[in-house]
């Protein structure tokens, strides 16, 4: 029995992040503001903003947004960031500026063998 390594269907963006607890009020602010473009775009499937409240784990703030296709993905990058650069924001900058650490990844389901 083999797992084959799969590249169509649903893309799942995770983004990952251990923010202080000064700094989340300003993080979930930037993240609310980002996925009510993301939920506009075409492709967009679902997505959900976590928060840990238990458990041992790093991350405090998790994301994860759905994507019918890594088409979809590549067709929204450039129109968040064109957003972004509009009011002046980099995500690269604030998460230094934080203290955040992020680990930012894309997904898909492992299928069923």
């Amino acid at each position: 029995m083999s797992i084959k390594n799969h590249r169509t269907g649903s893309v799942f963006r995770v983004d990952k992040f251990v923010v202080p607890a000064q700094a989340r009020d300003e993080i979930l602010g930037k993240v609310f503001m980002t996925h009510e473009l993301l939920r506009q775009q075409e492709g967009f499937v679902q997505d959900f903003l976590l928060e840990q409240f238990s458990g041992p784990g790093e991350f405090n703030i998790v994301t994860v947004v759905e994507w019918e296709s890594q088409d979809a993905v590549d067709k929204v990058v450039p129109i968040v960031k064109a957003a972004h650069e509009r009011i002046a924001f980099s995500a690269q900058e604030t998460i230094a500026r934080l203290g955040v650490k992020a680990d930012i990844a894309s997904y898909q389901r492992v299928p069923e063998v």
